[in-house]
């Protein structure tokens, strides 16, 4: 079939939407900021408002239930449920070195990614049992770090695990979520699960300031994958966090959750607004930022890992605090790694070199 005149002329590229949505993106992300403390302030709100913002209960109590507690060689781990809102209980365990100090130790809320929810961050299964042999992607974390010497802190974030949705709480897939039905309710009352999730960290925050051994100004944070979406974000609006690890997530908007399916947690109304996502984790400075990725990483991939780095660094340098970012490019996959920032973050929030 002879093809028309248009086509002739290449004008039938114009069904497809990819250099519409190239240029809409050019247009919406400006390069020409200046990254200055006025950039920052004013970002910084905007960001907030943009996450959706939800009720902070100064009054209401956490009212922390004690569920279970186990003795294991080098800490106790507790499981708790404390209270985020008048209407959210939030599962919750935290794992107490035993080894004897006599001043108080840092703290380090702990956020899982996608899969089963805390249990795969402390060392269990989903039915609760012991993990044996290799660990998954989590790799055990919290373990790790507890073993540092720090209190470790690992809420359940809503949408996984215990968190489910009544719908969904019996599906056979221990692994699945209620993401994509929460996010897109709350979507449509113009909030995100991000910010819910942000919300419900600040809470376990004003948990953690409540545990006696805790130095309150040594809290840090940890995330991994999407746990490394909320811990970035909680970073940002919340200054009680003095050093953050993000593992397996920084990257740019563009070259991870634009450029393939992921799960509609990930996404914010109008952010690209604001910046995109290594512009977002500047507004971390002058605190202190470790970044790990693995070379395969598929979900975050390496190269727009070491993208966005290059402009995190730009805004620390504009900061003059280059000294205060740090990071692991591993040999691995979609995982936490842990090699260097289990130490980076000690050194961090105790002020020691020491290997623990």
């Amino acid at each position: 079939m002879e093809r028309t005149s248009l086509e002739k002329e290449g004008e039938f590229t114009l069904l497809n939407p990819d250099h519409f949505l190239e240029n809409l993106y050019n247009d919406t992300v400006s390069k020409a900021k200046v990254y200055d403390q006025h950039w920052q302030e004013q970002t910084k709100s905007k960001f907030e408002q943009l996450i959706g913002r939800f009720p902070y209960p100064e009054e209401t109590s956490l009212n922390p239930k004690l569920i279970e507690k186990t003795e294991k060689d080098e800490y106790w781990r507790l499981k708790l449920e404390i209270t985020t809102t008048d209407q959210l209980r939030c599962p919750t365990y935290v794992l107490l070195p035993k080894k004897k100090t006599n001043t108080k130790v840092p703290a380090v809320l702990a956020l899982h990614g996608h899969g089963y929810g805390n249990k795969e961050m402390v060392g269990l299964y989903h039915n609760g049992t012991e993990i044996e042999g290799e660990p998954g992607i989590h790799t055990n974390c919290a373990i790790e770090l507890v073993q540092k010497g720090m209190v470790v802190v690992v809420p359940e974030l809503i949408g996984f695990g215990e968190r489910k949705l009544a719908k969904d709480a019996e599906s056979s897939e221990p692994s699945s979520s209620s993401c994509f039905s929460i996010a897109s309710q709350l979507l449509l009352m113009g909030k995100t699960i991000a910010g819910l999730r942000v919300f419900e960290c600040r809470r376990v925050i004003d948990y953690i300031q409540t545990i006696d051994m805790v130095d309150q100004d040594k809290i840090g944070c940890f995330g991994f994958s999407g746990g490394g979406l909320v811990a970035a974000f909680t970073s940002i609006v919340d200054e009680r966090i003095k050093a953050t690890v993000l593992s397996g997530y920084t990257n740019t908007f563009k070259g991870s959750i634009m450029d393939r399916n992921h799960c509609l947690d990930n996404y914010i109304p109008g952010i690209l607004q604001l910046g995109e996502m290594p512009e977002l984790l500047g507004l971390l400075t002058p605190r202190p930022l470790f970044i790990e990725s693995g070379k395969n990483d598929t979900v975050f991939p390496i190269n727009h890992a070491k993208e966005a780095l290059e402009t995190i660094n730009e805004i620390y340098r504009r900061f003059n605090v280059e000294n205060q970012i740090d990071q692991h490019f591993f040999d691995g996959k979609h995982e936490i790694c842990g090699d260097k920032s289990y130490n980076w973050l000690l050194k961090n929030l105790a002020g020691s070199d020491e290997e623990k």
